[in-house]
């Protein structure tokens, strides 16, 4: 079924009775040509992009639980390219270009809003670091236009401009920047995957693989064993996890990252907004909710909740920001399990197990990386090339020391 205002307006005139299932619930097949462990965003694009762009159909996406019941549900929707180093602007640029026509091609509503992010600049040293980001961005094909005090006084009049620690002196505006619906990003990739033939499989944990001569050649699940030419691993969180039953250990660590969001409001924010002297961002959802999220919690988890501490700073953050949020009542909040890189760039490679690919590290940056993340690894792993969009994120980097890092904090991931 293809959606189009007719279908519902139909549906919704006969009881929306007729619709129907979204994607099959198929048993696993005894072998498929690709299995792809982890059945959030970047999985299942990558299984839609193996069979749209190169034909592979005979994949399956296994999912220890629900489809996007992991860090694709538990984040805050941002979806940008403002990047400065040459590894992180070719991948991400490319991502947000699959993102402008992601709708079109799915032919579902992921509500992607190119509403516009703002970050924000606290010192004269601050607003050049943006013009230079700014001046790189458009270099590579992206955009980004540098505000004045002033101009960002009279777009954003409700932020705190009167605080002596924190004064706003401008701003980097990224137009391309903005949202899009989570869940939605999952349920389109899941249905347009589904359309092509490949399985995706819920509650089926892999645990373990059979490795043969340094050889994967299946993988060992709960609903039994699976055989496969080649398996890529996109679970995020848990890919140390996954990578030590294959017999190697990656160069990450996992932590958790909270999100929050706050009771419906009318109206008021209408971009992202990112706070230049304290890792804070928010922005505001369509159904009213402020949507707000800030640093690591600072310990390595696999629980997909954070602590009271963390809580704290980054409510303070947002209050000094802007502290006409105080007024609102903070609803729920929730975690994401970051698979957090020495450098802060993600990996996208093959791994010391031949047939067997990895896609990891994402830290922070995940969910605007879905696009490009399931593109690049599905031409990796059906050409056995690496996309030129992501030639430099491999995992050898971290031997040869040509680390992609934004920040130039150095080897450590609790200051990605």
């Amino acid at each position: 079924m293809r959606y189009s205002a007719w279908e519902v307006l139909r549906h919704g005139l006969t009881g929306n009775g007729g619709w129907k299932p979204v994607w099959r619930d198929p048993a696993p097949k005894p072998r498929y040509d690709i299995v792809i462990i982890g059945g959030g965003g970047h999985g299942l694009a990558t299984a839609y992009y193996l069979a749209r762009v190169h034909g592979i159909r005979n994949v399956a996406v296994l999912e220890r639980s629900y489809i996007g019941g992991g860090n694709s549900g538990r984040n805050t929707t941002l979806v940008r390219s403002n990047y400065m180093l040459e590894g992180n602007m070719s991948f991400y640029s490319h991502s947000l270009r699959l993102w402008e026509g992601l709708e079109q091609e799915l032919n579902y509503n992921v509500m992607f809003s190119q509403r516009g992010l703002v970050v924000l600049g606290h010192s004269d040293g601050q607003v050049e670091m943006l013009a230079r980001r700014g001046t790189m961005s458009i270099m590579a094909g992206d955009d980004g236009e540098l505000w004045s005090r002033e101009e960002c006084r009279r777009q954003m009049p409700y932020l705190n401009y009167d605080d002596q620690r924190f004064p706003i002196y401008g701003a980097l505006m990224h137009r391309r920047g903005g949202t899009a619906r989570h869940d939605a990003v999952v349920w389109g990739y899941a249905r347009a995957a589904d359309r092509l033939g490949v399985d995706i499989i819920q509650n089926c944990e892999v645990q373990g693989f059979r490795i043969e001569n340094g050889k994967m050649v299946g993988v060992e699940t709960s609903r039994g064993y699976i055989g496969s030419g080649k398996v890529g691993m996109t679970v995020a969180g848990r890919s140390g996890q996954v990578a030590a039953m294959a017999g190697f250990r990656l160069p990450i660590e996992s932590q958790v990252l909270q999100a929050f969001v706050t009771e419906g409001l009318k109206p008021i924010l209408p971009t992202v907004v990112a706070f230049g002297m304290g890792h804070f961002y928010i922005s505001q959802s369509d159904k009213g909710g402020f949507v707000f999220g800030g640093d690591l919690d600072g310990y390595n988890s696999y629980a997909q909740r954070g602590n009271l501490p963390m809580m704290e700073h980054v409510a303070e953050a947002g209050m000094a920001l802007m502290p006409m949020i105080g007024k609102a009542k903070m609803l729920r909040s929730w975690g994401g399990i970051n698979d957090m890189t020495m450098d802060g760039s993600p990996i996208i490679d093959r791994s010391p197990v031949e047939n067997f690919f990895v896609n990891c590290g994402w830290c922070y940056g995940g969910f605007k990386a879905i696009p490009g993340s399931g593109n690049v690894f599905a031409h990796l792993m059906a050409t056995g090339n690496h996309h030129k969009a992501a030639d430099k994120l491999l995992l050898n980097r971290f031997e040869t020391g040509q680390l992609l890092d934004e920040t130039g904090n150095g080897p450590s991931p609790n200051l990605h």
